[in-house]
């Protein structure tokens, strides 16, 4: 069924092994208790903002903002599409699409977490290809970019199975000390020579579309 005001809510992104789905309150609501129970060690962190310090119930509140805020400014020229990540209907973790100025650039970035019972069953890899194909077949996109810390094992073996190409590295602050954070992209044509399945299937595009003012998808 269409969205009557935001068709971004009916955006779906099915494989044979999960479903990614644009995240409303319930869905947030769902993540926000899902990053509570804990992402990753307490020792390491692997995001640039360290979000998941902060003690419950602040995590969760400020989880359920961070949708509200990224929903409140999306336009044609900035936007972040964050999905759920569900497994026969559990959700599982989150994958998010940033992009600037796309309807000129064509660049999007990818970033996702997953709940810590739910890692090392090769789901990460999965939703990355599902992200990879609504942003390259759904969006038209020309050139798709990820980044992870030097030190992060898991993030890397996604990106490296996939076959992204390195693009350098820069140093960054984390936590307060000096880090090397990696960085990759993805050429378009890259994808659809070596990735591109018959068993993705798209949902909610038009729309989606019409809100970051593209034209009707391509053939």
């Amino acid at each position: 069924m269409t969205h009557p005001t935001w068709p971004l809510y009916d955006l779906r992104v099915r494989t044979p092994r999960l479903e990614l789905r644009y995240i409303d309150d319930a869905l947030a609501v769902e993540l926000a208790l899902l990053a509570a129970q804990g992402i990753h060690e307490p020792d390491f962190m692997p995001f640039s903002i360290p979000w998941t310090q902060e003690p419950s119930p602040a995590l969760e509140r400020n989880t359920m903002q961070f949708y509200w805020r990224c929903r409140a400014e999306t336009t044609a020229t900035h936007w972040s599409i964050n999905l759920a990540t569900l497994v026969d209907g559990v959700v599982v973790g989150t994958t998010g699409m940033m992009a600037e100025q796309f309807p000129t650039l064509r660049v999007f970035e990818t970033g996702s977490w997953l709940g810590r019972a739910h890692q090392g069953k090769g789901i990460g890899k999965e939703m990355r290809l599902a992200t990879l194909h609504l942003g390259f077949l759904g969006l038209d996109a020309e050139v798709a970019t990820t980044g992870a810390w030097h030190d992060n094992g898991p993030s890397l073996g996604v990106t490296n199975s996939l076959g992204y190409t390195p693009v350098g590295h820069r140093r960054m602050v984390r936590l307060g000390e000096s880090s090397t954070l990696r960085g990759y992209e993805m050429l378009r044509d890259d994808f659809v020579a070596r990735l591109r399945r018959d068993d993705v299937a798209l949902h909610g595009i038009e729309g989606t579309r019409d809100v970051l003012g593209l034209d009707t998808p391509s053939t």
